[in-house]
């Protein structure tokens, strides 16, 4: 187990060096000039040019890149061109609010997407599983925009339940959170019927009824556990997905997490926050790849690490 991690942590080195080239170059692909807003819209091109020199956009853009990688590789990530403060303090303001959001939201839909792609396997082509394949296949075509949006008129605006935005209780989760933890119970809920009825057409499947046991301890206790794996792969990739890509959400639900500073970053060309949050979106992929890994093995002991 030590040596298969050790080795798995080697492989991310060059990976990551592979990812900041493509961020440094996608950034400054960026239409815009950063030197420009913050100068002001009333700069002279003498003061432009002034601060280009001074956030060092002056200089040819492989030396801008081993400048960037020199400060990253001291643990200097820069600060943000907007505020003025270091950008390490930036992302961690915001990081917190987008990781709950994000877990609570993977919470409900881990439960709801397997409790609703069991009873879809073991009641196939009966009324349970037309109703929960209809309420997934409706979950991955509702724009997640959209749906935000009319929950906000229907819960907060008509009804007056729960907020329209912000982060001020608990309550500010539950919109966004279901929101944005729809489409990946709709997706849990297919993979697991899919996996599981697969699983439930296997020979100690049969073996199981045969000796008497019963039909909730062969599917809960034995085809669902079986039934996992590509389960939990999908899981973990909805997981990141969720975790850098709740921009839209953010938006809609005026959440202060790390999407939302994206976008602002975006519009004001902040390159050191654009840089850092995309670098750290690439790290959570990665590690929760290797968390995926490891999952394996717990749930088949049979995989072998080394």
């Amino acid at each position: 187990m030590f040596r298969f991690v050790a080795k798995r942590l080697l492989e991310i080195i060059p990976i990551l060096f592979l990812v900041t080239i493509l961020i440094f170059l996608f950034v400054h692909l960026i239409p815009g000039d950063p030197a420009r807003l913050v100068a002001g819209t009333d700069a002279t091109i003498e003061d432009v040019e002034v601060v280009r020199k001074e956030l060092g956009l002056d200089k040819p853009l492989h030396i801008q890149y081993f400048t960037y990688m020199g400060n990253l590789l001291q643990g200097d990530f820069g600060t943000s061109l907007k505020t003025k403060r270091p950008v390490i303090e930036e992302i961690g303001s915001r990081f917190m609010p987008t990781f709950w959001l994000t877990f609570w939201s993977m919470v409900w839909a881990v439960i709801v997407g397997l409790l609703i792609g069991a009873i879809s396997a073991t009641k196939r082509n009966k009324w349970q599983d037309y109703l929960g394949m209809f309420g997934a296949v409706s979950g991955l075509s509702l724009p997640s925009f959209w749906l935000g949006l009319m929950l906000i008129q229907l819960f907060a605006v008509t009804l007056g339940w729960l907020p329209t935005g912000g982060l001020d209780s608990w309550k500010s989760y539950i919109l966004p959170a279901f929101t944005l933890g729809t489409g990946v119970a709709a997706v849990i809920a297919r993979f697991t019927r899919s996996s599981l009825m697969d699983v439930l057409k296997e020979d100690y499947i049969r073996t199981g009824r045969s000796k008497g046991l019963t039909e909730r301890k062969i599917v809960w206790g034995h085809g669902l556990r079986n039934a996992m794996i590509p389960v939990v792969t999908m899981t973990g990739l909805q997981f990141g997905f969720l975790l850098g890509g709740s921009v839209v959400i953010e938006t809609v639900f005026s959440w202060p997490g790390l999407g939302k500073l994206l976008i602002d970053s975006v519009s004001y060309r902040d390159y050191p926050i654009i840089q850092t949050e995309m670098l750290l979106f690439a790290v959570e992929f990665i590690l929760i790849n290797l968390v995926v890994d490891l999952l394996y093995g717990i749930l088949n002991p049979q995989i072998r690490y080394e």
